[in-house]
């Protein structure tokens, strides 16, 4: 079952002008954090009921390079889901229909939990990913 939005993947061209201008406007935005398993360094902003990730490309293989050739300005990369059992959540989204990506097995995501994306062609054209609420045994 979906649980609430965890946060909002905004893939930004250069990282350190995105958190200038959320502070500007009085966002509380975390220290950049390289993650090298994913490709991206990435922000988190906090806000009372969600978070917005921003995203810039780690490297030159980063999933993000390719999104940005294509949105030089950058825009709205995923929506990331909470849910309660990432392997329960892969089987459902499976059965349902939709691709997972990658090897399909959980991988560590930027709040050290366990994530999955599902391929977007078969989520209406939205990148989602499903972060566990709970870090659990793999």
């Amino acid at each position: 079952m979906l649980g609430p939005v965890n946060h909002i993947a905004i893939a930004v061209p250069d990282l350190y002008a995105a958190v200038a201008l959320y502070e500007k406007i009085g966002a509380q935005v975390t220290q950049p954090q390289d993650l090298p398993d994913h490709g991206v360094t990435v922000a988190f902003i906090n806000l009372p009921n969600t978070k917005i990730e921003l995203l810039h490309p780690l490297g030159q293989d980063s999933p993000i390079k390719s999104f940005l050739a294509r949105n030089p300005s950058g825009g709205i990369h995923h929506i990331c889901f909470e849910v309660d059992d990432i392997h329960e959540t892969s089987r459902m989204v499976s059965e349902a229909g939709a691709r997972i990506l990658g090897s399909g097995d959980p991988k560590i995501g930027a709040h050290g939990l366990p994530v999955l994306f599902a391929h977007p062609a078969d989520f209406l054209g939205t990148l989602v990913e499903f972060e566990q609420a709970k870090n659990a045994d793999l």
